[in-house]
């Protein structure tokens, strides 16, 4: 995973919408199977914004500004469906989104603006990962073995997420929509 490296005095965040149970289970289930050594460490998500560094004193004040995000966005629901790739430009093997993608879109681009800002590595594509960075067998078995998954579920909030020292991603806040 590529994190950006965190100076004195920053925090790693990141922005997603939580994967519910049964279906966080089932995706982590997948992720280990592919033997991707992340899959303990990140909890099944849809990524809004990802791995950045903000200095620990502007936390409340991008605290203030996802709640104002997440307020002006109403819920709405998120069906998973077959399995895609980001091959032969990044070695991820995902759940694809077939309901709710426009919404994450949205949601993306409000979370990624004021205090929150940045450039992006690649294009917005809202995605639950199943397998990243494994060998291409790994890749493949991830592939066909989620190919028929479907799940759906109502998205009625987001999560600020903190990198810990240990490597684990942990919620420390939520924003309810709407």
């Amino acid at each position: 995973m590529n994190l950006p490296e965190r100076g004195p005095g920053q925090v790693r965040i990141g922005i997603a919408i939580e994967i519910p149970e049964p279906y966080a289970a089932e995706l982590s289930a997948a992720r280990v199977a592919a033997e991707d050594p992340l899959a303990d460490f990140i909890p099944p998500h849809i990524t809004l914004l990802g791995p950045t560094l903000l200095d620990a004193g502007r936390l409340a004040e991008a605290r203030d500004h996802l709640a104002a995000v997440a307020a002006s966005a109403p819920p709405f629901t998120v069906q998973l469906r077959g399995t895609a790739t980001f091959r032969p430009v990044s070695p991820v093997v995902f759940v694809a989104l077939a309901q709710g993608i426009s919404e994450c879109e949205q949601l993306e681009s409000s979370v990624r603006s004021g205090i929150l800002d940045g450039e992006l590595r690649f294009n917005y594509h809202p995605h639950v990962t199943i397998a990243h960075e494994v060998p291409d067998a790994a890749l493949d078995k991830a592939f066909d073995a989620m190919s028929d998954y479907s799940a759906e579920f109502d998205v009625d909030r987001f999560y600020q997420y903190e990198h810990g020292d240990d490597g684990i991603w942990r919620p420390q806040a939520a924003f309810p929509l709407g």
